[in-house]
């Protein structure tokens, strides 16, 4: 599980272009966000997505009490949910559900973090384009997360590190 943030300010790619000529990309910088909230199986490549307004301990309790649901996580059912350090992973005030284990990474290893490798693939639906408006963002990025949700296979070989355990 892992929160990545997307907004107003545009992500530039590199694009291919006919030679001699110059690619034009509309660029108005406004610091305006959404966050991306990932959780994947790296063995299945299974994916649950949330677009959330801001990262907190409240919004986190929102999240995981989403997820535990998706998942069917409960008395009957364990779930390990592996996480970085984030102070809003770690509050206090963090209230875990049933069935729901949080496991914490070393600290500075984001390398080790399946979920790291999802940004990539759900920034390209809105690489290189402008946004009006959050609510413009918010429609691209919904589609975009919902063919990744049927593109497990994509998923699976990005996320499932050989030492992961079964």
């Amino acid at each position: 599980m892992d929160e990545h943030r997307i907004g107003l300010k545009p992500l530039l790619r590199r694009v291919w272009v006919r030679k001699g000529s110059r690619p034009r990309v509309i660029v108005q910088t406004r610091y305006q966000w959404l966050y991306v909230y990932g959780f994947v199986h790296p063995q299945t490549g299974r994916t649950e997505w949330l677009l959330l307004p801001t990262v907190t301990v409240a919004v986190m309790n929102l999240a995981l009490a989403h997820f535990a649901q998706a998942v069917g996580a409960g008395a009957s059912k364990q779930v390990v949910l592996v996480l970085d350090r984030a102070g809003w992973h770690s509050s206090p005030q963090l209230v875990v559900p049933e069935g729901l284990h949080l496991l914490f990474l070393p600290p500075y290893s984001p390398e080790l973090q399946p979920c790291e490798r999802l940004w990539p693939l759900s920034n390209e639906g809105v690489a290189n384009r402008s946004f009006h408006t959050l609510d413009d963002l918010e429609q691209v990025q919904v589609q975009r997360c919902q063919t990744l949700l049927n593109q497990p296979e994509c998923i699976r070989a990005v996320t499932s590190f050989q030492w992961w355990p079964d």
